[in-house]
């Protein structure tokens, strides 16, 4: 686990094409020379590969026609980049097009084997399960909208489309029966990796041990289906706990979104 560099040279051979696939009911992917356009999620979404074939002109129109076939929508759009990506210059032309760089994170893995094998137990008083119910997205929807302060709403018909691809595991932390955490699982269909997506927790909940318990639940579930590599983009908040547990940083990602509002 100790070669970045091999590990980087995985994410971006497998992680990157599997982007626009097992996509929810109703959103698709299209083909745009060497990017690939989602549409039909809460917002679109533009998977690039680490580098771009083009550059100058030809990218600024590259870009410029991505945020305008969003903005004919009437729809948000994010580019998803990487901190090795090239041309070196790509961050300053998606700025120039109108994109706001959001907070960055740093893209860390971990074999799943040994994450599994560390059998993390649940806190006291707190039940982790896994679930595809429609009304605990909607709880976890809830409890989302509580931590970030914001509307999610959209999130819920997400997860629950997300669910019936089969290719997307979300458990669900509870205590006294209410919804105090949540995180989801995304396999990789195709490569040897699965994703560790979500992990938002209730402020008074932090710091007990739930965000451990459901890396290590995710894991168990992700070495039973062959998965060799976990990967995770993580916040600041995350990266110490799950370097701590073993995982390595290979790149940081930054996501520039264009909004029509």
């Amino acid at each position: 686990m100790a070669d970045v560099a091999a590990l980087l040279a995985a994410y971006d051979d497998q992680i990157r094409p599997s982007e626009a696939r097992d996509l929810p009911a109703g959103a698709h992917a299209e083909d745009d020379g060497p990017i690939v356009r989602v549409v039909g999620l809460y917002r679109g979404f533009i998977s690039a590969p680490a580098e771009l074939t083009l550059c100058g002109d030809e990218l600024d129109a590259l870009i410029a026609r991505q945020r305008d076939f969003f903005a004919r929508r009437g729809e948000a759009v994010e580019w998803k980049t990487r901190a090795h990506d090239r041309p070196e210059d790509l961050p300053d032309r998606l700025r120039r097009a109108g994109f706001v760089p959001e907070p960055a994170e740093t893209v860390l893995i971990a074999l799943a084997g040994p994450q599994a094998e560390q059998h993390v137990r649940s806190p006291a008083g707190v039940r982790i399960r896994l679930t595809d119910a429609p009304e605990d997205m909607r709880r976890i929807t809830a409890m989302e909208s509580e931590v970030w302060q914001e509307d999610w709403d959209w999130m819920a018909d997400e997860l629950i489309g997300r669910v019936q691809t089969g290719q997307f595991a979300v458990f669900v932390a509870e205590a006294d029966g209410q919804v105090v955490s949540s995180a989801w699982l995304v396999f990789k269909s195709g490569t040897q990796f699965a994703g560790l997506w979500g992990g938002a927790t209730l402020p008074a909940w932090r710091g007990r041990g739930i965000y451990r318990a459901l890396v290590a639940r995710r894991a168990e579930l992700a070495a039973e289906r062959g998965v060799r590599y976990l990967q995770v983009d993580a916040s600041d908040d995350s990266r110490p706990i799950l370097e701590r547990l073993g995982f390595v940083a290979v790149t940081t990602t930054t996501p520039y979104v264009w909004d029509p509002r």
